[in-house]
């Protein structure tokens, strides 16, 4: 029987998860979780052979990163609602074995599921074919592409409108390096003000 815990904070996608999981021979639902902390105190209490991490925002990158570096071994399969090849290359930089997207079939949860299970990788198909083939702007030959991971999650905090004191919070940094890293952003990216990275981010898709 394979144990699996799940974090997600949609009371409704959870509900769904859990009856997908029932219906699933051989995986056993152990432990649910509404946020972060909540699922890395359940790691505490007892390790399962899975965890499912609902992504519905980019901060969630750091809470991979987090299970990754205390659990290594441990597979973290990630359903997002961001669609983009950027974000997903982000999840698996941070440890994520598998990569789907919240709208996908069941079937293919099913597959994904069970792939990283036994040990493999897995990446939605859409995405997939998106790492190997697009090669618009946000590729390494942009100034997207010089930006480090750090730098990178925080343009995508300022996109979705959050200050320095929410980015701070959100990434538990604090308020100095937030300063540090719009001003790296702006540099590299030849860019005035915040308003210019968010202009260009929109512009450039680099959020779904």
């Amino acid at each position: 029987m394979v144990s699996v815990m799940l974090v997600e904070e949609q009371s409704i996608f959870r509900c769904g998860l859990r009856a997908i999981l029932a219906s699933i021979d051989g995986f056993d639902l152990i432990g649910e979780a509404v946020c972060g902390s909540e699922l890395i105190e359940l790691l505490r209490q007892r390790m399962p052979d899975i965890v499912i991490i609902g992504m519905p925002d980019i901060c969630d990158i750091d809470l991979i990163a987090r299970i990754h570096s205390q659990y290594p071994v441990l597979p973290i399969l990630v359903l997002s609602m961001l669609g983009k090849r950027q974000i997903a290359l982000g999840v698996i930089k941070a440890g994520a074995h598998g990569y789907i997207t919240r709208n996908a079939e069941i079937a293919e949860m099913i597959l994904a599921l069970r792939k990283v299970a036994r040990g493999g990788k897995y990446v939605a198909q859409e995405i997939a074919e998106c790492m190997l083939f697009d090669h618009d702007m946000d590729s390494d030959d942009g100034p997207y592409g010089a930006l480090t991971d750090r730098e990178r999650t925080v343009l995508d905090q300022l996109v979705i409108g959050r200050n320095s004191n929410e980015i701070a919070h959100t990434l538990f940094i604090s308020n100095k390096t937030v300063s540090t890293h719009k001003m790296n952003l702006l540099e590299k990216m030849h860019l005035k003000n915040t308003a210019e990275l968010v202009r260009y981010a929109v512009q450039h898709g680099l959020l779904a």
